[in-house]
């Protein structure tokens, strides 16, 4: 005999409330409540258990809320239905009861082709339950419902263990462009989760465009060269690094793609002279006719106008009828100034009497301080006179208005490290500062001198930036692959903040200048760092010099602020939440944690979710390998996932040393294991000898006996 709906609705009752607030729901728990399992709900599943779901009936629905605690308390009488008598029996009476959470609202939809109800779950409580209202089971079909709701869910990443191990699927644009955080210790399977997510994603848009290749951009910068193999049966993966093998290219970020913050944080060029030689420096470097003779005309036009902008700043910051020492270096600038504007022979007549014109002003402003006692104090009509004639020779010369204007420092045009040497020295000289800027020059000649950064810095003259651009983020229509590995684990130390810089930087850039170009469309990408918590460090904001650290921190500050609106997501992986930047952190809108130990770290993540959400995160210390809490934006609710297990051949080297494997010599399923070491060759790689170094050859004869 079938049930009636009142009597099946009656057995999946477990209690009734005694306690509400908005964030927490007490529940007494009827005697006849399932102490173990649960056998009325469609299949046998635990109950009660900590972080699993119940209904209340409600006006719109029923109100979804998650166990938080179950306790047993001691009671005078039992307080239960059909327990009525209570002068019979006056001994203690355990009572159990729980807490819940409310999360959300659980409405029926419609009846699905087999007869079967659908359900639609949203986030949010608009009307709460009242004391003595019932608790019900959720059958297997709302349970379903609750963890799989949400729409455009195409990714599945795992199942749901506790509810009944419902399939989680993830909606991409949530996921990934709301930036990502995947937190959690070392070997709680933090690197897995991210490269599965990226695989998972790839076949789903797979298998959308009937088998071709998804038009989609991930980069991953791997600090600890995990990934290098991971997606190697996926077609056209890119893969750089610092040394190239097969399958893995010539990692190359030219000196030139640098900005002026980077290149002041790897100089520690001084806020007050060096920094502003070098941003002049650079502007000069970058600013020129490339792949053409440069005339003298042309070399007389760009002198000028350096002039000129120099004596504008000078006019404007009235240094010249300041007090001294200043006026002095202003007349020793004017001593070397007029050193420079030499006439030559191909100049035009024009030329040649506006040059006239500059040298004989600056004779006689030099002549009238040359006197035993000179005063170097300037008027204010002596510069505006001498930056009139300047300009009218800059003007004979072919400039003109917009050419007096400095060239933007940090726009990416190509020069070699000399040239940049060349050019801060240069403009040293005519600032009159080359005394304060020896140490700046000597770290410039220090990274040219370096082997290592000869290599990464690009010494290829034949790489563009439009080049760079389809190699790293993706051709058109992701025609070289979907995804690019680069390998940052033999990147010197000294660069390797400034190269993870750049990289972002440039990405970021040119995500904004492709939506100025599509009239608003993004193209969406997606930028992976792994070991965040050591590029992404949070700094302190008073220092006058920031270093190169602070400086790749504020570039992942402004992705994930900015990146969202140019289509740039994030996906941060770390160990170590506390030591994040709490700006970017707060920034990610989604959160997939695995276990976590730190007492630290679990508060900073505490802090991370409402109130009502903490009691989830309790279960941070106790979660196995593989399993994890999603939740945030990509996920309707708080969810407990087990990630699909990912082959040996397609996870990131991670691994925990196998160190009993090698002692026994003996794997575990009984294969022998030899692990043999030669270090010469490791000494030899590490020196960046070979056999063939004539170094090399001339050590081992001096070993052999005479």
């Amino acid at each position: 005999m079938s049930m009636s709906p009142l009597a099946y609705a009656d057995s999946l009752r477990i209690g009734t409330i005694d306690f509400v607030s908005p964030d927490e729901i007490k529940v007494l728990l009827d005697i006849e409540a399932p102490d173990g399992v649960a056998l009325n709900t469609g299949t046998p599943r635990p109950f009660p258990r900590i972080n699993g779901y119940v209904l209340i009936p409600s006006d719109e629905g029923h109100l979804v809320a998650q166990v938080e605690w179950i306790t047993i308390e001691r009671s005078q009488y039992p307080k239960r239905k059909g327990m009525q008598d209570f002068g019979l029996v006056d001994l203690p009476y355990p009572l159990r009861k729980m807490s819940l959470n409310p999360l959300g609202v659980l409405t029926y939809e419609s009846e699905d082709a087999n007869g079967g109800d659908v359900y639609r779950f949203r986030r949010g409580v608009e009307s709460y339950p009242t004391v003595g209202d019932a608790v019900l089971l959720p059958t297997q079909n709302q349970l379903r419902a609750i963890v799989e709701s949400g729409e455009n869910r195409h990714v599945l990443i795992g199942t749901s263990p506790l509810a009944a191990n419902a399939e989680v699927k993830i909606d991409p644009d949530r996921l990934f462009g709301r930036h990502l955080a995947v937190l959690g210790n070392t070997g709680s399977g933090k690197s897995c989760s991210v490269a599965g997510l990226i695989r998972w994603s790839m076949d789903e848009a797979r298998k959308a465009r009937g088998g071709a290749d998804p038009n989609a951009r991930f980069i991953v910068l791997d600090p600890n060269g995990e990934y290098a193999n991971t997606f190697r049966d996926m077609s056209k993966v890119r893969v750089f690094a610092v040394e190239p093998s097969e399958g893995v290219g010539q990692l190359q970020i030219p000196l030139w793609f640098w900005n002026s913050a980077e290149w002041s944080a790897f100089t520690q060029a001084s806020a007050k002279t060096q920094r502003p030689t070098l941003v002049q420096a650079l502007r000069s470097v970058r600013d020129g006719v490339f792949g053409a003779t440069v005339t003298p005309s042309h070399e007389m036009r760009r002198y000028l106008r350096t002039l000129v902008s120099i004596l504008q700043l000078e006019r404007n910051a009235g240094s010249p009828w300041g007090k001294f020492p200043q006026p002095k270096g202003f007349f020793e600038k004017l001593k070397k100034w007029q050193e420079g504007l030499a006439s030559q022979d191909s100049f035009s007549d024009g030329e040649k009497a506006s040059l006239s014109a500059v040298r004989d002003e600056l004779t006689g402003l030099i002549n009238a301080r040359a006197g035993q006692y000179p005063t170097y104090e300037f008027t204010r009509s002596e510069v505006s006179q001498l930056l009139s004639l300047i300009q009218s020779a800059h003007a004979n010369f072919g400039g003109s208005d917009t050419d007096i204007l400095p060239i933007d420092a940090d726009v990416p045009r190509p020069f070699t490290g000399d040239q940049l040497l060349r050019s801060v020295e240069g403009t040293a000289e005519l600032l009159g500062v080359s005394e304060y800027v020896e140490t700046m020059q000597m770290r410039i000649r220090t990274l040219l001198s370096d082997n290592r950064m000869k290599v990464v810095s690009g010494t290829a003259q034949d790489l563009t930036l439009d080049n760079w651009l389809g190699s790293y983020i993706g051709d058109d229509q992701a025609s070289n692959g979907s995804v690019t590995i680069i390998d940052l684990s033999l990147v010197p130390a000294e660069v390797v903040h400034i190269i993870t810089s750049v990289i972002a930087r440039m990405t970021l850039e040119a995500l904004q200048r492709y939506r100025k170009l599509h009239h608003g469309k993004t193209l969406p990408t997606v930028l992976v760092m792994e070991e965040a918590h050591t590029f992404i460090k949070r700094y302190h904001d008073d220092a006058e010099n920031q270093n190169s650290a602070a400086i790749c921190c504020q570039v992942f500050e402004k992705i994930a602020r900015e990146g969202r609106k140019f289509g740039l997501g994030l996906v941060l992986s770390s160990q170590r939440p506390s030591e994040l930047s709490p700006t970017v952190l707060s920034q990610c809108n989604s959160y997939l944690l695995h276990r976590i130990s730190n007492d630290r770290d679990q508060e900073l993540v505490h802090k991370l979710v409402p109130d009502n959400l903490r009691g989830l995160l309790r279960d941070l210390p106790s979660l196995p390998s593989r399993h994890a809490i999603l939740l945030g934006w990509a996920s309707e609710l708080p969810v407990l996932v087990q990630m699909i297990a990912l082959p040996d051949q397609h996870r990131p080297k991670s691994d925990d040393p196998d160190f009993w494997a090698v002692w026994s010599g003996k794997s575990r399923d009984g294969e022998a294991i030899e692990r043999g070491v030669n270090w010469k060759a490791i000494a030899d790689d590490w020196q960046q000898m070979s056999a063939t170094q004539p170094v090399a050859a001339t050590a081992k004869s001096e070993e052999q006996p005479k």
